[in-house]
């Protein structure tokens, strides 16, 4: 396990210096050029609130430093005057912030260490499997549904509209998600000569939707997180039928599959609780934003229970598969990021779009697919892939994030 701690550690302190760079005051032009792009993106989109909703809260003092930015660019356009329009602030009283201000800057950096808490609560499960017993799979259906609740929430019907207004982005995320994905979890199983229960396992992870981690990776990685939220929803409501019908042609003949079952607890997971938040959203507007602030933060918290029951569940089962399953799946997972950029390059989409889709094809919801497993396969070993596919998923995504945070983004072409 040294790799792991390895990783674990180097990803700490990359996206720890992301976050000491948001949190750090810059001179007044270069953070408006720094972040005004950024946050229009976040302004536009409804994130999930589990993972990406905490940019948007955060997005909203920054508005208003932007705003004032700009007026005081239209107003003192002159280097002496800048310097006396700065001078004069420093030297005003500053106003102290509020309980709930404090706890909106809290939870957004809480929440954008996320990748952090997901890779050390995997960890801790794996070395100590007891802590995490009692999530069993009951709790653990609810709480995966009440993350695709926190996704309803933030829907309307103009979601899906802005959905047509770019269709060719969201369709080859589709097409990555439920064409290439399957066949090289496939092909990469073959290859690195996993049991059939394996095989079974990773072809799951590849057949299931992109995993709402990726709205958040896709902020830190300058991308189009309007384009993210869309790209998940897409992929999410197309498991609905997607899943059960790759399940059963690609693995009906090496172990048996239940693609009623299958079929059936997505409806009941995925969709059913998306539908639901969708009409709260409307019909409960002024609940549904009173709830909203604590949802990064439990939507979070859920997430890690989530990842780390995957993982205790399975600890015994993971430490024995050896290192053919951990490097199989970091193989997976890698490539699935590296084509899911070079492919949209080459088809001539702007470098912005192209990190979107990379991630997007590279974090699958592998919790949801550990839960399918646990539902529909009796075969307890084809959990196994999917409880690994948790841990690398995030490594993965939140390394190319990183990675990407520090590369300027050079065409903003759509």
């Amino acid at each position: 396990m040294k790799l792991l701690t390895s990783v674990v550690v180097l990803s700490a302190a990359a996206i720890l210096s992301v976050v000491n760079g948001f949190m750090t005051p810059a001179p007044q032009a270069s953070f408006v050029a720094k972040l005004d792009p950024a946050m229009s993106r976040i302004h536009r989109s409804r994130a999930s609130p589990s993972m990406a909703l905490s940019t948007a809260m955060g997005a909203n003092g920054a508005w208003r430093f932007l705003s004032a930015a700009r007026k005081a660019a239209v107003s003192l356009p002159t280097k002496s005057s800048t310097a006396l329009a700065s001078s004069a602030a420093d030297m005003a009283p500053k106003k102290k912030m509020t309980a709930f201000e404090m706890y909106e800057k809290g939870s957004e950096l809480i929440v954008n260490l996320f990748p952090i808490w997901t890779v050390l609560s995997s960890g801790l499960a794996l070395y100590r499997p007891e802590l995490f017993a009692w999530f069993t799979t009951k709790y653990f259906t609810w709480g995966l549904g009440l993350l695709m609740l926190s996704m309803g929430i933030t829907l309307s019907p103009q979601d899906f509209a802005d959905v047509l207004k770019r269709p060719s982005a969201v369709l080859v995320g589709f097409i990555f998600c439920y064409l290439f994905m399957p066949a090289f979890a496939y092909a990469t199983a073959q290859g690195f000569a996993l049991s059939p229960e394996m095989v079974a396992g990773l072809v799951l992870v590849g057949s299931i939707n992109g995993g709402q981690a990726s709205n958040l990776c896709t902020y830190i990685a300058k991308g189009d997180v309007a384009l993210s939220v869309m790209m998940t929803t897409a992929t999410t409501l197309g498991a609905i039928f997607m899943t059960p019908l790759l399940c059963k042609f690609l693995l009906g003949a090496i172990v048996p599959v239940d693609a009623v079952g299958i079929a059936l607890s997505t409806v009941q997971v995925v969709l059913a609780p998306i539908v639901l938040g969708m009409l709260a959203n409307k019909f409960l507007n002024r609940a549904v934003k009173a709830v909203l602030p604590f949802s990064p933060v439990v939507g979070m918290v859920s997430t890690c229970l989530l990842v780390a029951s995957a993982v205790a569940q399975c600890a015994p089962a993971i430490l024995g598969a050896g290192w053919s399953l951990q490097i199989a799946t970091i193989f997976y997972h890698l490539v699935a990021g590296v084509a899911g950029y070079a492919i949209p390059r080459f088809l001539k989409f702007s470098e912005t779009d192209s990190r979107t889709m990379a991630i997007e094809t590279a974090m699958k919801s592998s919790a949801f697919g550990f839960l399918l497993a646990s539902l529909h396969f009796p075969n307890f070993l084809v959990r196994v892939p999917p409880a690994v596919s948790v841990v690398w998923m995030a490594v993965t995504g939140s390394t190319l994030a990183v990675i990407w945070r520090f590369i300027p983004v050079k065409d903003e072409k759509k």
